[in-house]
């Protein structure tokens, strides 16, 4: 019997309905009664299940009920020993995941261009990065996976290293070697960790990159919120068999949220029954619509959508094809503008726009109608907006000069000076584009002029700068210390 048809927290939070308890307990809307309003706009079988841990529904911070068997399960249908809930999105997922692995003062390697969830957890423990500056493509203006030799250079300069972290994908679709990284790192005794926010699909597709688990990678945060179709800010955090649960779920629960969301859980625990028992056919229609959208973007002219024939077998080990990465420069435009443009003129709101892409993201959740709509509007807005390919910054990739751990420079005594006097100074906290939340600078990184450049224009463009103290990014908090 294939238990991949089982959802047991789902089941238990039917029965419950069933039963009719009377509630005395937390959240104080009982069950949608107390709050009308949202009552109305969320739904009575919405509310009725938005209740608190109990013994029938098992408690997420030790569980040894349902919520244990729905893990059980997950991890069965994604290939790991051990599979954890998480209701803090996948930050959450990949910080618990960075947090067992290392401690202050303990060595990470890297690649830079990680999402900020990863330096975060850095602040929290106190290990210190080792980055490896990923390969770039100068006509997409993005950073590439991380190249193997690079990898192994740096074991070889910090063999004692704890860890190795892998984007698997990155935001636009591009793989690393992570089987090859996970057998060099695998020899010098070290773990290796993969943030799979982007590569849920990579566990039920067919003739997809390979997943983290099937790489013999020790751990992976996954997002089942972005193509795994959970409910936004839901994730799963797998273990390989070479980890300690126990251990993990005591990192888990530092910083988890005693209250999990039954909405969110059993959003988990049916979105796995979905893909372990229909993956191949979901995400191969999402392969087909986002081919199509591909060769039919790439007709229009002045886009370059691409895919697969930018594999070289090392920075770009493979390349995962339902991503509608679209690289706008030619047509004289920065990706953000062509994304509040499709979202302000025709009603299309795509994933991001960065100073040179956009990506717009595909599932299962798609019609025909829909990708046709989009490739109507990339192509007026190529015949009402393009214009000559003159002052567009061209790659979106700075390499970082280190000087501080990130937390040694967050927690440090700062001052805070407008951006234009920050040249040479050390950041004492971020500055991103969001999404995709890839610092431009970090904790603990020199402050340079190409740097101050690279925020003048993003903002310039129209790019939602996160990150610092000062909301509208016109001041940095900068180190009041000095090297020299």
């Amino acid at each position: 019997m294939n238990r991949q048809s089982e959802a047991p927290l789902y089941e238990a939070l039917l029965r419950l309905r069933e039963n009719r308890i009377v509630p005395f307990d937390v959240p104080g809307h009982k069950r949608g009664r107390g709050s009308p309003e949202l009552t109305a706009f969320l739904g009575e079988a919405c509310m009725s299940v938005d209740v608190n841990s109990m013994k029938p529904l098992d408690n997420l911070c030790h569980p040894t009920g349902v919520i244990r068997e729905a893990e059980a399960l997950a991890a069965e249908a994604f290939g790991a020993a051990h599979a954890f809930f998480m209701v803090g999105g996948t930050t959450s997922s990949v910080q618990a995941m960075v947090l067992s692995s290392v401690k202050r003062g303990d060595r990470i390697i890297l690649p830079r261009n990680v999402h900020q969830s990863v330096i975060n957890a850095l602040v929290l423990c106190g290990a210190v990065p080792v980055y490896v500056n990923p390969r770039t493509d100068r006509r997409l203006g993005i950073s590439l996976g991380m190249s193997v030799r690079d990898v192994a250079a740096a074991i070889d300069a910090h063999p004692d290293a704890k860890a190795v972290l892998v984007n698997n994908p990155t935001y636009y679709g591009i793989c690393s070697d992570i089987r090859s990284i996970v057998s060099l790192a695998h020899s010098r005794g070290m773990r290796v960790l993969a943030d799979e926010a982007h590569g849920t699909h990579f566990y039920f597709g067919e003739h997809m990159p390979v997943s983290a688990m099937a790489a013999g990678a020790d751990m992976a945060s996954v997002s089942m919120h972005k193509s795994g179709g959970s409910l936004t800010q839901s994730s799963l955090l797998l273990c390989g068999g070479g980890v300690n649960p126990d251990y993990v779920r005591q990192i888990i629960n530092l910083t988890q949220t005693t209250s999990g969301s039954y909405l969110l859980l059993s959003s988990l625990d049916l979105s796995r029954r979905n893909l372990a028992l229909r993956g191949p056919e979901i995400f191969a229609k999402v392969s087909r619509f986002a081919q199509y959208a591909r060769e039919e973007i790439n007709a229009i002219g002045d886009y370059y959508a691409y895919s697969r024939e930018l594999v070289n077998g090392d920075s770009i080990f493979d390349f995962d094809e339902t991503k509608l990465s679209v690289n706008t420069l030619d047509l004289g435009l920065a990706g953000i503008e062509v994304y509040d443009l499709l979202r302000d003129e025709y009603d299309i709101q795509i994933e991001f726009g960065d100073l040179g892409n956009i990506l717009a993201y595909i599932s299962v959740g798609d019609k025909t109608k829909n990708i046709e709509r989009l490739i109507s509007a990339l192509g007026e807005i190529r015949r009402l907006y393009r214009r000559e390919r003159v002052g567009m910054l061209e790659s979106e990739y700075i390499a970082p000069c280190v000087e501080l751990s990130p937390q040694e420079a967050f927690y440090a005594e700062k001052t805070s000076l407008p951006l234009e006097e920050c040249e040479d100074r050390v950041s004492c906290e971020f500055v991103m584009c969001y999404p995709p939340g890839i610092p431009i600078v970090a904790p603990g990184e020199r402050v340079t002029g190409q740097i101050i450049r690279y925020i003048r224009y993003a903002r310039e463009k129209g790019c939602v700068i996160t990150g610092p103290e000062c909301m509208d990014s016109s001041r940095l908090n900068v180190w009041k210390g000095s090297r020299e």
